[in-house]
């Protein structure tokens, strides 16, 4: 044996392992085997994996399957492993096996030798604890690794991404209502339309983001499901009855949350659509936040060469050789943010088309993408609510600035005059560079006081 390594044996033979690794012989396989992208499973799905543990023996135990004493050591091993006290001991790429079984058996060989070391109390020759009879006990890969995506990923939502868009949501709407006064003009197309106010652009931001949390919100029931007690294939093979309903009664109250077993544990390990459907909703509320946060950087644009409508919080100098130059960079990167949640959502819809039978093979990747997209996502709405949107401030005179020369504001003579008058009205304004008020008192077409009443920006931003 090479000097700082010791011999770990499983059905294939000897491996040799680090001296100081916890793992055993599958994982270091799993290692040696899928040096690739130098990814890791993040700290949420470790943290769900080690709870399943937790919980799972936790119920053998109650059902006679393990004693107290070696239950005892591994449930303390795996609550070790779920408040991310061996984080280290997890260092397996991402890119592996595609039912995640390298790394359930990381956890399980890592619980397994930290249990025994509990029960030796430091002292050789200690009770065997084995990975796969001992803390793998009425499981498998293929109904955990599952579970842990759904619990990891609806535990994320709840406490992360879903406050994140309600802080976002409730500070758009305070500031849908400190502009409710400030008169701009319209634009579609990128071309002059009507008046509006700023505060009516607003509440269209915070109305967007409601959606949003409605779209999250609606993945709960599908990712509240969990493949557990399905173990190989669905038919619960080498599991007790029971046994997933007490692991999920123990996980919902030590949650606060609601999983339950699925229905049809078939297509709860054979597809992975509530991963799809959920990196959907994510895709989707990625969609509004580019618009929002494009629309914020435009309205900021310049200070003086721009629409600068809009007067952004100085975060930090915006360039390296232009002195003085602060750029919109929150709302940058909130945009990149997003743009790496639909990246990540193609992957998991090319991922959760890759199930065969009675598996989909592509779990890790679909693991990491979604649970990498819930956290960027939830990270840059807070940085985006708390450094650019509660510090925005609106320049009333540049918005109001421009709504006298507007060429839309024909439309609202429309009713008086007809469509092609005031088109001609409109078209003649543009080609003598003066405005629709201008020309429509040289031709006499309405009195002054028509053409004021008609006219009136805030009346026709009010609809009234």
């Amino acid at each position: 044996m090479a000097d700082g390594f010791r011999i770990e044996k499983d059905s294939l033979g000897e491996v040799q392992v680090p001296d100081g690794a916890m793992w055993g012989a599958q994982t270091q396989r799993a290692l040696d085997n899928f040096q690739i992208s130098g990814i890791r499973f993040p700290r949420d799905f470790i943290g769900a994996l080690g709870m399943m543990k937790y919980l799972a023996c936790q119920v053998n135990r109650d059902l006679g399957l393990i004693d107290s004493p070696m239950a005892t050591a591994i449930s303390q091993a795996a609550m070790e492993v779920t408040e991310g006290q061996h984080d280290e001991q997890f260092p397996l790429d991402i890119l592996q096996t595609g039912s995640g079984t390298s790394t359930n058996m990381n956890a399980n060989e890592v619980i397994a030798n930290r249990a025994m070391e509990i029960l030796s109390n430091g002292r050789p020759g200690g009770r065997k604890v084995h990975p796969n009879d001992h803390v793998n006990l009425s499981q498998s890969s293929n109904d955990v690794i599952p579970t842990c995506i759904h619990v990891a990923a609806l535990v994320s939502v709840e406490k992360d991404l879903l406050p994140a868009l309600h802080r976002l949501r409730g500070t758009l709407e305070k500031k849908s209502e400190a502009f409710a006064n400030v008169l701009k003009l319209g634009r579609t197309h990128l071309q002059d339309a009507t008046p509006i106010t700023l505060g009516q652009e607003f509440g269209g931001y915070a109305a967007m983001v409601a959606h949003g949390i409605g779209r999250i919100g609606n993945v709960r029931w599908h990712l509240g499901e969990l493949a557990l007690g399905g173990t190989a294939v669905g038919t619960g093979l080498n599991a007790p009855k029971e046994f997933a309903t007490k692991v999920i009664e123990r996980l919902n109250d030590l949650s606060g949350m609601e999983f339950r077993e699925a229905e049809n544990h078939f297509e709860a390990q054979g597809a992975r659509d509530a991963v799809v459907e959920t990196s959907g909703a994510l895709k989707s509320v990625a969609v509004s936040l580019i618009k929002i946060a494009n629309d914020i950087r435009w309205l900021g644009s310049g200070p003086r060469g721009g629409l600068g409508e809009l007067k952004l919080p100085t975060v930090q100098p915006g360039s390296s050789i232009m002195p003085g130059k602060v750029n919109p960079v929150m709302a940058e990167a909130l945009l990149q943010a997003c743009v790496m949640v639909i990246g990540n959502d193609a992957a998991i819809t090319f991922a959760g088309a890759s199930g065969n039978f009675e598996l989909n093979v592509m779990m890790p990747l679909m693991a990491h993408a979604l649970l990498q997209s819930l956290q960027i996502l939830a990270h840059s709405v807070s940085a985006f609510e708390e450094k650019c949107i509660a510090g925005l401030t609106a320049d009333e005179e540049r918005c109001q600035a421009s709504i006298e020369g507007s060429l839309g504001m024909a439309t609202s003579l429309v009713p008086r005059i007809g469509y092609d008058a005031a088109a001609a009205l409109a078209n003649q304004a543009y080609a003598t560079g003066k405005t629709v008020r201008q020309v429509a008192m040289e031709k006499s077409l309405l009195t002054p006081g028509e053409l004021d009443d008609l006219l009136n920006p805030r009346k026709l931003a009010l609809g009234k």
